[in-house]
């Protein structure tokens, strides 16, 4: 390659590197706050949901689960709209929305309208997942995108880290109903720092030269070029391996979001510690979370096999999650470490997993697809918070959850493990 040309192509990669620098800082904030407004339920019913609005546990565990309804519901269709109109709009609209009904839930003491509110919260939310995933579709390629999907996934443990750490002393200090309000209303005000910074494709945003842009759009157009097509969401259904990505997620969601849901009372139940300091302790399986989706994500770039970094994870959580529940009863604090371990490693392989779909199928399907698996996501949260929490209101332990939650994890693994991938011909085409 000649000199000139050389020096030019650096000046490109780096210029490609604000990406990095510009646009995902707020696609991090905005999966965060997202997060955030689904995952403080599970502090409210710890400090004592039930208790002040006068209702059974199986009803809380309800209340909690009904989110998820909400989130199953549009996502398909708002996937269709950031493919065909703007993600950042659909984005935009939901940050609002979603800081509304989360501040909702601290105010309103009638439960079937809180019910509702926590539907709509699901359906607010539900905008956002699909819409981030085709946006960096459109900004990231191919060796990129499990990093670039696990730095926007990252905004799950990272918020329930801290939130972990600062809900229990906010309550704490002003009461859980106040607290929803106060961490309702960031989503309100980001929503304008949103709007102002992102945008959906490269040769939109100011910041980056038109000769980047171009250069972006050139390999993305390649990479679309290798895939088959696929006419519509119905045809992708026949591609061998979409039907098995749904069920598999829907066996990992039901671990996920029962741990992260319940993890407070589960914690509570064997600690005689305050809700501060039960806060504390919730937040250190993301922590190692935090650390494990960064590395995971990087070798499963650099290496282009997805599958790999998959179902080992995921076994190891539900093995690590079903010793916590032998232990329980015995000792908390090995259970604890056990819980610990689970935690990290269910949430590990998100960067690869997220990268599977739009390496299968072309742009004009792959969002729909990451939206429907998504959606079987959804059900499992449901499955997985309303359950665990049944379970619980049920027996008075939390032990039938985590073991529920562990099978559903290792199933998750197993089927991982049997999906044909398209990891080893993209390397090769690559090569």
């Amino acid at each position: 390659m000649p000199e000139d040309d050389s020096h030019k192509a650096e000046q490109i990669q780096a210029a490609l590197r604000r990406r990095w620098l510009y646009l995902m800082p707020v696609v991090f904030v905005t999966y965060s706050l997202a997060y955030l407004g689904r995952s403080n339920f599970g502090f409210g019913a710890a400090a004592g949901l039930a208790k002040s609005l006068n209702i059974t546990e199986s009803r809380a565990a309800f209340l909690g689960s009904v989110f998820f309804l909400g989130y199953f519901l549009f996502q398909v269709p708002a996937a269709a709209y950031a493919v065909r109109r703007s993600a950042t709009r659909l984005v935009f609209f939901a940050l609002i929305s979603w800081g509304i009904f989360s501040g909702l839930t601290g105010i309103i003491h009638n439960y079937w309208l809180l019910v509702v509110d926590r539907l709509l919260l699901g359906v607010a939310e539900s905008l956002i997942f699909p819409s981030m995933i085709i946006l960096l579709t459109n900004w990231f390629t191919r060796s990129e995108r499990s990093r670039a999907n696990a730095i926007l996934i990252l905004g799950n443990p990272v918020t329930v880290t801290w939130m972990a750490a600062a809900t229990g002393y906010l309550i704490r200090a002003v009461g859980w109903q106040m607290t929803f309000v106060l961490e309702g209303i960031p989503s309100v005000l980001w929503a304008f720092v949103w709007i102002l910074v992102a945008r959906d494709k490269p040769k939109l945003a100011h910041w980056l030269p038109d000769e980047c842009s171009e250069h972006l759009a050139e390999a993305l157009n390649r990479e679309q070029a290798s895939l088959p097509q696929t006419a519509s969401l119905r045809h992708a259904l026949r591609v061998p391996g979409v039907v098995a990505l749904c069920l598999q997620y829907f066996c990992w969601s039901f671990g996920v979001y029962g741990l992260v849901l319940w993890i407070p009372a589960m914690i509570r139940s064997g600690s005689s510690r305050g809700i501060e300091q039960i806060g504390l302790l919730s937040a250190v399986p993301f922590l190692l979370a935090v650390v494990l989706m960064l590395v995971v994500a990087t070798f499963s770039d650099r290496v282009q096999n997805r599958k790999l970094f998959v179902w080992p994870c995921l076994m190891l959580s539900g093995v690590a999650l079903f010793c916590s529940f032998a232990t329980a009863g015995h000792d908390f604090w090995l259970a604890y470490f056990f819980l610990i371990v689970a935690g990290g490693t269910m949430y590990a392989p998100y960067g690869p997993f997220f990268a599977i779909m739009p390496e299968m199928l072309p742009a004009n399907v792959a969002g729909e697809v990451v939206a429907l698996v998504n959606s079987c996501g959804a059900l499992g949260g449901f499955a997985g918070t309303w359950l665990v929490g049944a379970m619980q209101a049920l027996t008075g332990s939390a032990r039938a959850g985590y073991f529920s939650m562990a099978v559903a994890l290792m199933l998750s693994g197993a089927i991982t493990l049997t999906l044909r991938t398209p990891g080893a011909r993209l390397k090769a085409h690559h090569a």
